[in-house]
């Protein structure tokens, strides 16, 4: 089991910064590859960037140049940085882990953070 708690959500101003983080804890040697996913109201839930165990990452085509997914080993935190914000950036976003396990594949989820961009 992997267990992750996100923090950072909030309210910010189009063109605003935020940092959102994850911290995993648990099976954490088990964990392949981490992201963050979103879904905005009325939406289905989307990628909004992952990062492998190898430092490997991808960004979804909307978020390219203004978000950056990072990750720390030494803290099993991953990270998030969003800069530019735009409103059409409101939605919750979930802190994703996925495990390779005797080749099955788990899928693991945190509690959600909003984040609302308005002035």
């Amino acid at each position: 089991q992997v267990q992750l708690v996100e923090s950072g959500g909030g309210l910010v101003q189009p063109g605003g910064s935020l940092r959102l983080s994850c911290a995993a804890s648990g099976s954490i040697f088990s964990i392949n590859v981490m992201g963050w996913y979103r879904q905005a109201p009325g939406k289905g839930r989307e990628l909004v960037a992952a990062v492998d165990s190898g430092g490997n990452t991808n960004h979804a085509d909307s978020v390219k140049g203004r978000f950056t997914i990072s990750r720390d080993n030494a803290k099993n935190t991953v990270y998030l940085r969003m800069n530019s914000l735009k409103p059409e950036d409101t939605a919750v976003y979930y802190c994703n882990a996925g495990s390779l396990i005797d080749e099955s594949w788990y899928d693991y989820w945190g509690q959600g953070t909003q984040v609302t961009v308005s002035s």
